[in-house]
């Protein structure tokens, strides 16, 4: 069961200067919303709403007596509109790079206003979910406790933007749209020694072909059947789109920022890399942001958060322990 609510949302206006309205559907897990701390968690791009409970992607991380435990949290999910997920009634076709990463932040933003939310204890999310975690703290720099952007950085890097160039040329040209775009994106979210580690070269006889390339079908079989071509456009928009110093420079921003910021990283990401985000950090130091910098060791990539829950969740529980159970 979905239990999805949702916010409608009558007159969005988007940076680029179109209006329409949103439909910003979201899930609720743990604690009532406004008894325990709030806990805001961001989708990756292929995800949702659904972050725990039996199908939840991010369940060994969320859950009863897990890192983030929903015994001591309330967790909300928003899904990035436009995702799909529990209806297709809500997709935004061909007006998708009328949007950036800011306006989705600014949507999220919108909906707390309806949820009569002020503030959060944390907000977190992985890849392009962590450039909204960042793009939240810009617009609203007093709203959150601790922010912790995860695999991701504050920008879209030249590399990021190449790659989500070369995926949307994907989407838009290929007779075979989701499952060539996931096969690309494969390569970008594991390492050469992960495919080493898992295949080593190994052969499939029945299908003729590597156990590499069998693989990477699956991928792209599986995704087409549960993901809509409108949504990956999206979301691989706001994906290239991220940048907290769109209007303002970096430092400007995060001098604002009132959040612990908590930024992790993997140390063989190829898609944000960890040397980015350790200039960041230092960066951060430099203006004196509360911050501090933790890596996930793995040789998985940037899926590794996805992947490395028992080293995601060391990293995290010193700040989910230390909460009391007041609201935040």
């Amino acid at each position: 069961m979905l239990n999805l609510k949702t916010i409608h949302i009558a007159n969005f206006v988007t940076k680029s200067g179109k209006a329409r309205p949103i439909e910003l559907s979201y899930q609720t897990f743990g604690q009532v919303l406004g008894s325990a701390p709030i806990v805001l968690v961001n989708h990756a791009l292929t995800g949702n709403s659904n972050v725990c409970g039996e199908d939840g992607w991010w369940k060994d991380l969320i859950g009863d007596n897990k890192c983030i435990d929903t015994n001591q949290y309330s967790i909300l999910a928003f899904n990035i509109p436009g995702n799909g997920y529990g209806s297709y009634e809500n997709l935004i076709e061909d007006n998708y790079k009328d949007f950036v990463a800011n306006d989705i932040a600014n949507i999220f933003l919108l909906g707390l206003k309806e949820l009569h939310i002020e503030s959060l204890y944390a907000v977190i999310g992985g890849s392009v979910g962590g450039g909204l975690t960042w793009e939240l703290a810009a617009i609203a720099p007093n709203l959150i406790k601790h922010l912790i952007p995860v695999a991701t950085d504050w920008k879209s890097t030249d590399w990021l933007v190449a790659n989500c160039y070369l995926q949307d040329n994907i989407l838009n040209n290929s007779s075979k749209p989701i499952e060539d775009a996931r096969i690309h994106a494969m390569m970008c979210y594991r390492t050469p020694q992960s495919f080493k580690y898992k295949f080593n070269r190994t052969f499939n006889e029945n299908l003729d072909v590597f156990n590499i390339e069998s693989w990477l079908l699956h991928h792209g079989e599986k995704l087409r059947n549960r993901f809509q071509l409108s949504a990956y456009k999206l979301i691989n928009q706001i994906l290239r789109t991220i940048d907290i110093a769109r209007d303002k420079s970096f430092e400007e921003v995060v001098s604002e920022i009132q959040s612990h910021i908590h930024i992790v990283a993997v140390d063989n990401d190829l898609f944000f890399t960890a040397d980015e985000n350790k200039e960041t950090f230092n960066k951060l130091k430099e203006l004196n942001v509360k911050s501090s910098y933790h890596e996930i060791k793995s040789i998985h990539g940037h899926d590794a958060f996805l992947i490395e829950f028992d080293q995601l969740s060391k990293l995290l529980s010193p700040i989910f322990k230390n909460s009391s159970k007041k609201v935040a």
